[in-house]
């Protein structure tokens, strides 16, 4: 019989505009979902991705190697301690976990300059 998995809704607000994502049950999401809500700012990084950095490391216990992300994809950068969401697909990189998808509202990283994105955790099963 095989485990039954947690699913993991959660909404960033920027502005007033909303980005909902589910994310995947794994030791690095179980710790994430643990710290929200948070607030972080989230800027550009390599015209790919959004990036704000975590006051704390997350766990990466049994992460794989790394990921090849593709647009929608919120992951970990374990060695900068960073959220990453991805508006382009990129390369395999090592040591991203992989946390999450957007559901809707990537629109709304269509922004230059910073902002602060508050993460909430909307629901988990």
């Amino acid at each position: 019989m095989s485990k039954i998995q947690n699913v993991y809704n959660i909404q960033i607000e920027l502005d007033g505009a909303v980005i909902s994502a589910t994310l995947d049950d794994n030791p690095t999401v179980r710790d994430f979902i643990a710290r929200l809500p948070l607030t972080v700012e989230l800027k550009d990084y390599a015209p790919t991705e959004k990036v704000g950095f975590l006051p704390h490391k997350l766990s990466t216990q049994n992460a794989p190697p790394g990921s090849t992300p593709v647009v929608g994809d919120i992951s970990y950068y374990a060695p900068w301690g960073n959220l990453a969401i991805f508006y382009k697909d990129f390369a395999y990189s090592q040591q991203l976990v992989r946390l999450g998808r957007i559901s809707s509202g990537i629109e709304h990283l269509n922004f230059s300059g910073e902002k602060h994105a508050t993460i909430s955790l909307i629901h988990s099963n």
